[in-house]
This record gives structure tokens, sequence and C-alpha cells, in this order.
């Protein structure tokens, strides 16, 4: 594996080989000492062309666990505001000798046209609406972690899918572990097909027997497009606790954030034992440090 930009062309032993190396990381959180010298030498930098909080931080605290040198790169304090493109910054990050970047970027593709750019490995944090893959894997431990397998599993996946790189990094992944994919909801946030998971703008068909249940943000600017109105959406498609008794009774409910609570999903059900938001963040911590493991150590050998 030299870069992590989607999952086209992964095998299930990959996928698999990856998150059997993230259990050793989350024993490895669990210690006292949280750190290991793996990536002792290496230089990471996280690259965010776009806004973040949770991707950006659950990395840079990965890599410095693995006690790896650490680069933030943030644009709107950079020449990027003076016109700089995209490719020179990354050359000039690689001129100060970068092993590893991780890339999250408002335009799709921006990762797979770093890969011919620089040398170092490329981690895609997030591009445009089209891959977010380690938000995926993440949320596939942790779904591991409640259920034990996700062979046959029923996981649904409610809310904005049309425009959600976590959809479609789920609808990549998920199927590979065995799980059967539903996303619902409304037909104007739905997209025409999704390779891998059933597509329905019924959300009661969805959570029907669901295993697991992900509920995606509701993206404001979605409403100023006039793609819905926020009194029909919660009206139709907010997980309710009446809702999600469709579901089975155990059902995990999961989130990438940041939520809008009491919008895509009662806020009493954001706090109950059900919720594994906050065990997603934790796990998040322990699969990028996986990755860069794969990526650096894997690469040198």
């Amino acid at each position: 594996m030299r870069h992590l930009l989607d999952f086209q062309g992964w095998t299930r032993a990959e996928v698999e080989s990856l998150l059997e190396t993230a259990k050793v990381m989350r024993e490895v959180l669990e210690r006292p000492v949280k750190k290991v010298p793996a990536l002792q030498g290496f230089t990471v930098a996280t690259v965010f062309f776009e806004p973040s909080t949770r991707t950006r931080i659950s990395f840079e605290l990965a890599a410095r666990r693995m006690s790896a040198d650490v680069v933030s790169f943030a644009a709107a304090q950079s020449s990027l505001a003076k016109g700089e493109s995209y490719k020179d910054t990354l050359l000039t990050l690689e001129a100060m000798g970068i092993d590893a970047y991780v890339i999250r970027a408002d335009a799709a593709g921006v990762p797979h046209q770093a890969t011919r750019w620089v040398k170092g490995a490329i981690l895609n944090g997030g591009d445009g609406r089209r891959a977010h893959p380690t938000q995926a894997l993440l949320d596939a431990y942790t779904l591991l972690e409640a259920l034990g397998s996700l062979e046959g599993k029923k996981v649904a996946i409610v809310g904005d899918i049309l425009h959600s790189r976590v959809a479609r990094s789920n609808a990549e992944l998920l199927p590979l572990l065995g799980a059967e994919v539903w996303c619902a909801g409304p037909p104007t946030l739905l997209p025409q097909s999704l390779p891998g998971v059933r597509l329905t703008p019924s959300l009661e068909e969805a959570l029907e027997e669901a295993d697991a249940v992900m509920v995606l943000r509701l993206q404001k600017e979605r409403m100023e497009a006039g793609l819905l109105h926020l009194e029909d959406y919660i009206a139709h498609y907010q997980v309710t606790e009446a809702r999600l008794r469709r579901a089975k009774p155990e059902a995990p409910l999961l989130h990438p954030g940041p939520m809008n609570r009491d919008v895509e999903l009662e806020g009493v059900l954001a706090d109950s034992p059900r919720s594994l938001v906050n065990r997603q963040v934790q796990n998040g911590v322990a699969v990028r440090m996986a990755v860069l493991y794969h990526l650096l150590v894997g690469r040198e050998r």
C-alpha cells in the first residue's frame, strides 16, 4: 500500500489486515504511556485546504503517538491567500523532507493528483464529495467492535447521501466486509446510483430490522440551494426513538460528526447508550495510527 485514496481495488484481506493493526494500536492507546517509537524519524504533514476538527487532530495525534514529527498546514494562514496553487504548496513541503501528506480538499481528486506531484505517501483526509476513507475505516472498526462481524448485517445510512463522501467511502468498504448497506434520504439528496448499496427514499424501509444505523450531517448549504426544507426533513427523516424501533433492539447508532442535534438525530438518542459517536472518535486515532504505520513502515520494507 503506497497511498490511501479510496477503496477501489482493495481486497477484504487487505482491509482486515489494516483493522487488525488498528486493534494493536487501540491497545497502545489504553496504556498509561500512550506512545511507541514506530514512526520515529518520519515527518507527517496534515495539509488541510478545507476546515476540519476531528480528522486533522486525530491524524496529528496518531502520528505523535508513534513518535513522528508533525507539520500542520492550515490554508487560511498560508500563501494560498496570495495565489499559490495546491501543487506548489505540496512541492514546497516536499522540499522540507515530508514523508507522508494527509490531504483534505474541497475539490474531488486533489489527493489523487498529489500522488503525481510528490514522492511521499498520500492519505486522503476527505476530497470534495468523493471519498473519506479513514472515516469509513473507523466506522467499520467501531461496527465490528459492536457487532462482532459485518457478514450479512444490515447497515442503514441516513441523510444527505448525494453530497456525502462518508456515504461513498462506506458504500465501497462495508460491502467488502460482508455488510448489506441501505442508504435513505429525500429524493433530492439521493444519487441516481451508488454501486454496492440499496438506495431508497423510504426511511422506514432502510431502518427495518437494521443491525446498525449511521446518521449523516445535514449540510446547511444544501438547504440554501433549495434542495430541501429543514422542517420537512425533520418531519420525515430525522432519526427518532420512535422510528428507531424499526431497527433491531440493540442496533448501535453512529454519526461522523459534526452533529446538528435535533435535526438529523433526536438529541436524546445522541446521548443514549446506543450512541457510539465518542467511540468512533476514540477509534479514529487507532485506525489512523494503523494507516500511517502500514504506509510508512510497510513502504520501507
